[in-house]
């Protein structure tokens, strides 16, 4: 991928996920559940509290809900600052309340862990650090420093010291918990939901490059009339005009001019109109178009039949662009990180096809094995890695999108090394890098009989 596309893909870029209306209605309820606990307290179990602090603490999160709510729009993102001013607007507002209502003897304290949380799911990895500082520095310091609960009796709610450090420690521990958790998971769901955008629009522009083709093998069939009687019409006025003169010149540019549309539409249409015939092909001529882009840079690449069966039996494949596309992003993995050479052997059976890629580069990492095909697994390149592959840009999504339209397919994807990492270098086979191997049944590539079986018919007109 390019390093626009790179960055279009970044992981890390989350600003504008969270809408302004989100935090405010979650504070609305937040409110709600704060005046409803000071109620129950007062009134049912008679504590006695700073009500008119605790109504000052909790009209300060009144005041600026309704001050978001009638400036910002409904449909206002924030960015990532001015979450995370509303995020540690919501902390300090929460502590003070804590404060006021005994401390870690108010069970309602571990709430102090949801504006974290947030943070975790929507802001970058430096603001959720501050956040979760502060909302830890801020649990400590009302651990140490409250007002206490007590009954109009004069009676102290207060729990043991040992209890008070468990709770303490436990919102600690649960605070960076669901921290590390939140944020895991939300980055997984966005590398994801990336990975098959970006698989989308590799499939799109496959099928967009499909469908041109056939456009423009189309057009250098229908143009070849035309141009032909062009062609003829020229040369009979060359024979009856004389020497020298502008017309006969006319004439020859005219006929030079009819041969260069034929070359340049000939050179264009590799492919013919959608019709049956070019639907399909042999399966080695597929897995040539695939690998073509890939030949002439710097890395052997060989192919080799190594089907039992005669060359000749060899299938005939559709030429689905999920198929094509994929091969073509496996042998581009494999000349990105092979030393020198590259194979592709193609195999077949009465009911498999088989494609299998090896290379003589360094392999797949041993910790990675069981992680390949998940999208933006690999690690990022050291100085001498890039060093070797200075024209590798990836993300992990090559694999990601090859083994994601290869299984549209029906194909079955393992992945190997060639041989262990740890042999000396005179100790390793020939083909001791990366090994890819594919498998469909024969009949998920042949397709159905009647795209491929009885009189081809009349081509369709493009719209």
């Amino acid at each position: 991928m390019s390093d626009s596309t790179s960055a279009l893909f970044s992981a890390t870029q989350r600003s504008g996920w969270i809408r302004l209306r989100t935090l405010i209605v979650l504070r609305w309820f937040a409110i709600a559940g704060q005046i409803g606990a000071i109620f129950i307290a007062r009134r049912v179990f008679d504590v006695q509290l700073e009500l008119g602090l605790c109504y000052l603490v909790i009209g300060a999160a009144v005041i600026a809900n309704l001050v978001a709510t009638f400036i910002y729009p409904e449909t206002k993102r924030l960015t990532d600052r001015q979450s995370f001013a509303l995020l540690l607007f919501d902390i300090c507002q929460l502590s003070a309340l804590i404060y006021l209502t005994g401390g870690l003897n108010n069970p309602f304290a571990l709430l102090i862990m949801a504006p974290v949380t947030v943070s975790a799911t929507v802001l970058t990895m430096r603001s959720t650090l501050l956040l979760g500082i502060v909302a830890l520095a801020a649990i400590t310091c009302v651990a140490a420093f409250h007002l206490p609960l007590q009954t109009s009796e004069g009676e102290i709610y207060e729990l043991p010291a040992l209890f008070l450090f468990g709770f303490w420690l436990a919102i600690v521990i649960g605070t960076v918990f669901l921290g590390i958790y939140a944020r895991r998971v939300t980055g997984e769901i966005h590398s994801m939901s990336q990975a098959l955008l970006a698989t989308q629009m590799a499939l799109a522009r496959e099928q967009k490059l499909t469908d041109l083709g056939g456009v423009v093998a189309a057009a250098a069939h229908e143009l070849g009339t035309p141009l032909a009687t062009i062609k003829l019409v020229s040369t009979e006025m060359m024979d009856e005009l004389e020497e020298g003169t502008h017309l006969k010149e006319d004439a020859e540019l005219i006929r030079e001019q009819a041969d260069r549309c034929r070359e340049i539409l000939r050179s264009m249409g590799r492919a013919g109109k959608d019709d049956k015939h070019l639907k399909r092909a042999p399966l080695e001529t597929v897995i040539h178009e695939a690998a073509e882009p890939h030949l002439d840079r710097g890395k052997d690449i060989s192919f080799a039949l190594v089907s039992d069966e005669a060359p000749g039996a060899q299938p005939m494949v559709m030429r689905y662009p999920e198929f094509v596309h994929g091969i073509r992003n496996l042998v581009q993995n494999a000349v990105d990180f092979a030393d020198s050479r590259v194979w592709v052997e193609i195999g077949w059976s009465d009911d498999a096809i088989t494609v299998r890629i090896l290379d003589n580069g360094p392999g797949f990492p041993a910790q990675l094995i069981g992680r390949i095909g998940d999208p933006f697994v690999r690690r990022r390149a050291s100085a001498t890695e890039t060093a070797k592959r200075p024209e590798y840009e990836g993300m992990g999504l090559g694999l990601f999108i090859a083994k994601t339209l290869l299984e549209r397919t029906g194909a079955e994807l393992s992945f190997a090394n060639g041989s262990d990492p740890f042999l000396e270098e005179s100790e390793r086979p020939e083909k001791s890098g990366a090994i890819v191997q594919v498998r469909w049944a024969r009949s998920a590539l042949e397709g159905k009989p009647e795209d491929w079986t009885g009189p081809l018919g009349e081509n369709q007109q493009f719209a």
